[in-house]
């Protein structure tokens, strides 16, 4: 029997230090990995760069992320999960100093790569290592847990980075992201059991398209995460041309969305535990309701800020039922699913914005959430399929 078995099994201690240290590790890496958002300008006056340039910062971190994620369980091999972790951190930590001492665009590009590989490694990894650290019937809340982090990260970090860097320089806000990384480095050293890995490596994450349910399952995780970024990626210029919000309500309004992101995270597990499927069905569902009444009711500032704050706590809940879909589906496999979960949402996200874009740019705002919502009803009836292959 391979570890992981052993570990799922047997397993009735619940680690919920390392979870915590892992969710602010989580914090940090998507505070690094979006931080550069705010700091443009600065970062590319400074190093001589234009801001287009600067920009591929982010660019490099998404790629390395998904090559990471795809690589990783085949490289690895039988290394320690803990040590691979706290590789990851360290990793994270380098990247910050190397970011905030850049001499050159080189210098902070690989510093920027090497928060990428931090980053699709540890979501790579993130399934399996919480199926190892808690009984099986807690493992959406603990997804739950690091999907929290995620959430407040992506509501913090533009504002931090921009207040960061208004007060003691983009060197500096990055400069602030080390201790963090060292201070988690050190909870896990403590706080993480040592997971053994006994299982070879079977080839390829690309194996798994090999079952039926993971097929269906992950193209419809990958439609929904289109649907969502072909709208939200464009909910700004929405707000300032059709809304006419002012540019305290666009912040009030963004602000919301992140909040009610943070709650849904907070609520998610409980609904996940009762109801999964439906839960899973309905979150794409409403969120096309949504897209459609936000056509409907675009000029209305009220109306639209209510439905962008449910829009928030649905699509930042999302990814706590993927992730424990995830870990049911595949508990013997969790790692190399993870990694490959990694690769379909970026590329998801990639295609759903750019693809948001163009009709965005040719054919109207409309026509984009109307896409969204195909997009969004798609996922779900497609969840709808994946439940019934996996009874």
């Amino acid at each position: 029997m391979s570890t992981l078995s052993q570990t799922t099994q047997s397993n009735e201690r619940a680690y919920w230090g390392a979870i915590f240290a892992m969710t602010l590790c989580v914090f940090v890496l998507i505070a690094s990995e979006f931080m550069p958002v705010s700091l443009l300008n600065p970062i590319a006056r400074d190093l001589g760069v234009t801001e287009g340039l600067a920009g591929q910062g982010i660019a490099i971190s998404g790629a390395l992320a998904v090559l990471t994620s795809l690589s990783l369980t085949h490289i690895a091999g039988n290394m320690n999960r803990k040590t691979l972790l706290l590789g990851m951190t360290a990793l994270m930590a380098a990247s910050g100093l190397l970011i905030a001492f850049a001499s050159s665009y080189l210098v902070y590009m690989i510093g920027r790569a090497l928060i990428g590989i931090a980053i699709g490694g540890f979501w790579s990894m993130s399934a399996a290592t919480a199926i190892r650290l808690v009984p099986q019937h807690q493992v959406s809340r603990a997804l739950a847990i690091f999907n929290g982090g995620n959430a407040l990260a992506t509501v913090v970090a533009a504002p931090l980075g921009s207040y960061l860097g208004a007060t003691i320089g983009w060197r500096g806000a990055f400069l602030c992201l080390v201790p963090v990384a060292i201070i988690a480095f050190i909870w896990q050293c403590f706080s993480l059991p040592k997971m053994e890995n006994d299982r070879a490596a079977q080839g390829t994450v690309l194996r798994l398209f090999r079952q039926p349910v993971v097929r269906v399952g992950l193209l419809a995780c990958g439609l929904f995460f289109m649907g969502q970024f072909a709208l939200f990626t464009y909910v700004r210029p929405f707000l300032e041309t059709v809304t006419h919000v002012s540019a305290s309500g666009l912040s009030l309004i963004l602000l919301t969305i992140g909040i009610a992101g943070f709650v849904g995270t907070l609520i998610i597990a409980g609904f996940l535990n009762t109801r999964f499927y439906p839960t899973l069905m309905a979150i794409p569902l409403l969120m096309a309701i949504i897209a459609g009444m936000l056509i409907l009711t675009g000029h209305s500032v009220w109306i639209v800020a209510l439905l962008l704050g449910l829009w928030g706590l649905l699509a930042t809940a999302a990814p706590t039922g993927w992730w424990t879909w995830l870990a049911r589906t595949l508990p013997e496999d969790a790692e190399a699913g993870g990694g490959l979960m990694v690769a379909v949402i970026q590329l998801s996200i990639a295609l759903g914005s750019t693809a948001g874009g163009m009709v965005f740019d040719n054919l109207g705002w409309q026509s984009t959430f109307g896409m969204s919502a195909i997009l969004l009803l798609s996922a779900g009836a497609l969840t709808f399929l994946t439940a019934s292959k996996n009874q």
